[in-house]
């Protein structure tokens, strides 16, 4: 349908309309091809495109061509009456007409690889250019957050209004500015993702949405869980356990509780002979803080987790702000 109605179009609105699409998608997918790795494949078919686009422009140039030749004049030969007396008129010099230059073809190639250039420096320009404030920051554009929209979401949300969903906690840790409060403002997020899970033990009937964002140095998590336990009775709790590092601070104008653990590391082998299954071992430390989800801590947390492989932590300080910058952006908590 739609090539039908693009060949009905004029002849001189069509076919720059074909070249200029054309160019466009050939400069892109190249550029997709060569700078985003997308392969070879994306290669060819950016080259197909701008070959067709090549094409066509030989096409107008032949058109134009045509239509600016002047067209050859019919010789009128006139027989004077027999009555007439002959005349002869004087010999007057012929006006000669001056000769229409044909367009230079060098000239138009020269201006159609001009015109490639521009639109693909464009696109460059345009991949390059940061967002969301990143040029105040310096930081680089973040990956995109990953998330379940197929999924439905399960009971435990619908039966909690006001539980968020992961990809609204991803959209807000996902900052350009994350690595800065980090402390490593040189990297940038390399995978962030969102998931809608449930806690544990509960029987899938509290919501526990999380959100992951992961950089060359550190990961960071970050999970509402909709549950009663207060930060209070949190705190009473990790008097009992081993949590080696406890801290009882207030975050936003809300109770909130910093301590450390160990992550877990489970390896498990996928049949392809590479790894062998192993009982869970100790992981690398961690920081979490956990902060109410209000002023009168009523019940529910968000908890941010921060870890690295080589066992590297940030400053407290990070945690809180980042924090501090995240929770209000969280559908305005």
């Amino acid at each position: 349908m739609l090539g039908y109605l693009v060949r009905l179009l004029p002849f001189w609105v069509r076919e720059p309309l074909l070249i200029l699409v054309g160019t466009v998608f050939g400069v892109r997918i190249l550029y997709m091809a060569l700078v985003d790795g997308e392969g070879w494949v994306a290669g060819v078919i950016g080259a197909v495109f701008l070959l067709g686009t090549a094409l066509r422009v030989g096409v107008v140039v032949r058109a134009l061509r045509a239509r600016r030749r002047p067209a050859p004049e019919a010789d009128e030969v006139t027989e004077p009456a027999a009555s007439a007396p002959v005349t002869v008129a004087p010999d007057v010099p012929a006006v000669r007409r001056p000769v229409e230059k044909k367009p230079n073809a060098f000239v138009q190639a020269s201006l159609a690889i001009g015109l490639f250039a521009v639109i693909g420096g464009a696109l460059w320009i345009e991949g390059k250019l940061p967002e969301d404030g990143t040029a105040a920051t310096g930081a680089s554009r973040p990956a995109a957050c990953r998330l379940d929209e197929d999924e439905k979401l399960p009971r435990a949300y619908r039966s909690t209004p006001e539980a968020v969903t992961g990809a609204d906690l991803c959209r807000a840790l996902n900052l350009p500015e994350l690595p800065e409060l980090l402390g490593t403002p040189a990297e940038r997020s390399v995978y962030a993702s969102g998931t809608d899970n449930t806690a544990p033990l509960t029987d899938r009937k509290v919501a526990q949405p999380e959100a992951r964002v992961e950089l060359d140095t550190y990961t960071v998590e970050l999970s509402a869980t909709y549950n009663k336990l207060t930060v209070d009775q949190y705190a009473n709790l990790t008097k009992y356990g081993d949590h080696g590092f406890v801290k009882e601070l207030e975050i936003l104008g809300r109770p909130a509780l910093l301590t450390s653990d160990h992550m877990m590391k489970i390896q498990i082998d996928l049949g392809g002979g590479e790894g062998a299954s192993g009982p869970v071992e100790q992981g690398p430390l961690a920081r979490t803080l956990t902060v109410a989800f209000d002023a009168k801590d009523r019940g529910g947390s968000y908890d941010l987790t921060v870890w690295s492989e080589s066992g590297l932590l940030p400053d407290d300080s990070a945690l809180v702000g980042i924090a501090e910058t995240v929770l209000p952006r969280i559908t305005g908590r």
